[in-house]
């Protein structure tokens, strides 16, 4: 139900505030909230998440998906844990085996984790290039072809 108490003229109409400029850009990577700035030799190549190593998060590869919002996953510190997927990812990003994710792991129970992010296929492929993921987790390297097929 709308509010009619301007066209009524019970409200007086807010006062014309001149355009914003927009906001300074942040002085160091990080400052944006949620994404971390990639840069490369001095130049911005992409806005990206990335693990916040103070918080504990590390990369990890969905391994098998095991029902009600429990995934088994492979973290690159080489341990397999039980990732829950939080409340509002459940229903807004769908997590297959071998998407790459970035997992927070519990203090108080070693062998869970929450999943807080999930990298799109070219994402992952993105971070492979750039050599910012551990070899443990590497998967996306497009060096080797083996699903390409020969054209005769």
């Amino acid at each position: 139900m709308k509010y009619y108490g301007r066209l009524l003229g019970r409200v007086p109409d807010p006062p014309e505030r001149p355009p914003e400029e927009s906001p300074p850009a942040p002085e160091t990577p990080g400052e944006a909230a949620g994404s971390l700035e990639v840069v490369e030799g001095g130049e911005e190549v992409g806005r990206l998440p990335l693990p916040r190593r103070n918080r504990g998060e590390v990369f990890g590869i969905a391994n098998q998906l095991l029902g009600a919002a429990r995934i088994r996953v492979m973290c690159e510190d080489s341990v397999s844990r039980m990732g829950r997927i939080t409340g509002k990812m459940k229903k807004k990003m769908w997590i297959r085996e071998g998407d790459l994710l970035i997992v927070r792991p519990w203090g108080f129970q070693e062998g869970k984790a929450d999943i807080l992010f999930r990298y799109s296929r070219t994402q992952a492929q993105y971070l492979a290039r750039r050599n910012m993921l551990p070899a443990s987790v590497n998967l996306f390297s497009t060096d080797a072809r083996t699903d390409a097929v020969p054209v005769s």
